[in-house]
């Protein structure tokens, strides 16, 4: 008999940003990494034999919890990696429910009837993780292994050992990030002790509850970008009264605000068809020293409190990552505390201030490996 563990990754930035990751190559967030250093406590006086984890980093990352912990190799599996979504792969949640509510209902709730130009189907998904799993636990007969793999990947193959046909697979649970699943394989048939386990993230501090993410078919915002002059008053409305709420000192100059946007990225963003904020960048700024600038960033106060905000923060992170950028900063009125713990939860730390007394946060985009003393 094979003794496995199944473990969801930590959350990476399609989960933050509410972008369909599928097998593209996401990465772990810095709450991700606390994740991580969670289920390290977790397994630390567990007995693993081996890991295996999808050969995608999201997961090779959050399976050093248990192969640094244990002096482990990591085995990379393509078997085990998420479904290719096809043409969805990169585009916001709220995109794709935008331009297909009905299809984007099915990915969820009725697997067994969704399709997308491009993708793999849920049927060979579900194969090709349970032949993979069913390899592993052949290999390991006798053993006890630690098996990293994803969401939809997970459910699907959950959902086969527990006899679930595939239209029936929207009826169970979504695992949380680090998820755990104990299952055990004897005599070619899997039995599921328990699923979709999450207490290791009970030590955050943070209730179950506020640590879920959304799933694809929850609200989600698009982005495109802002059309000057068409959206000229769209964008000054947004950012006056962001201005105001902010608690700037600088005194609000519309016209100066014009010129600048007509100069630079700006993207406006979208809760279905209604502009919910705006994002402006700045890709000159301090350049050469490979850092990244956002030079505003509103949410319309309909918007706020929703969870929605950090979406914009995602297309910057993207832009300039894209641009070979390694720091992102954003000045904020020191006396701002709302966007000083907004951006403290997502990474930016304090450096330094701008000449007009601004605070400057900046978030390092340069991903790194987990470590047992980076935690």
């Amino acid at each position: 008999m094979t003794t496995m563990y199944l473990i969801r990754h930590a959350e990476a930035e399609g989960n933050l940003y509410r972008i369909a990751q599928g097998q593209h190559d996401s990465r772990i967030t810095d709450w991700g990494y606390r994740q991580i250093a969670a289920l390290a406590e977790r397994f630390r006086g567990e007995h693993i034999d081996a890991v295996y984890a999808s050969d995608l980093t999201r997961t090779c990352v959050t399976a050093g919890a248990v192969a640094a912990t244990h002096g482990l190799p990591i085995h990379k599996c393509s078997g085990l990696r998420e479904i290719c979504v096809g043409g969805w792969e990169g585009k916001t949640w709220g995109e794709i429910a935008r331009a297909d509510a009905e299809n984007l209902e099915r990915f969820t709730v009725r697997p067994d009837l969704w399709h997308e130009e491009g993708a793999e189907s849920m049927e060979t998904v579900r194969d090709r993780v349970m032949a993979a799993l069913a390899r592993i636990a052949e290999e390991n007969d006798g053993r006890t292994v630690a098996v990293f793999s994803h969401g939809c990947a997970l459910r699907l193959a959950l959902g086969a050992m527990e006899g679930r046909a595939l239209s029936e697979i929207g009826t169970s649970p979504h695992g949380d990030n680090t998820a755990v699943s104990k299952v055990e394989y004897e005599n070619g048939a899997f039995r599921v002790l328990y699923r979709d386990d999450n207490r290791h993230l009970q030590a955050l501090n943070e209730s179950v509850k506020d640590l879920k993410r959304p799933n694809g078919v929850q609200p989600g915002l698009y982005f495109r970008p802002l059309s000057l002059p068409e959206q000229a008053e769209l964008l000054t409305a947004c950012v006056r009264e962001c201005w105001a709420a902010a608690g700037e000192r600088r005194l609000f100059d519309g016209e100066t605000l014009l010129r600048e946007a007509a100069e630079r990225s700006v993207l406006a963003a979208y809760l279905e068809e209604v502009p919910a904020g705006v994002l402006e960048l700045n890709d000159e700024k301090d350049a050469a020293q490979r850092i990244g600038w956002i030079a505003l960033y509103c949410m319309d106060a309909a918007h706020r409190g929703q969870g929605l905000g950090v979406q914009l923060l995602g297309q910057a992170v993207l832009h300039f990552r894209a641009l070979g950028r390694e720091r992102l900063r954003i000045a904020a009125e020191p006396k701002n505390d709302a966007a000083l713990r907004f951006f403290g939860r997502y990474g930016f730390v304090p450096a330094g201030r701008t000449a007009d007394g601004r605070a400057v946060l900046e978030k390092n985009l340069v991903p790194g490996a987990w470590t047992p003393e980076k935690g």
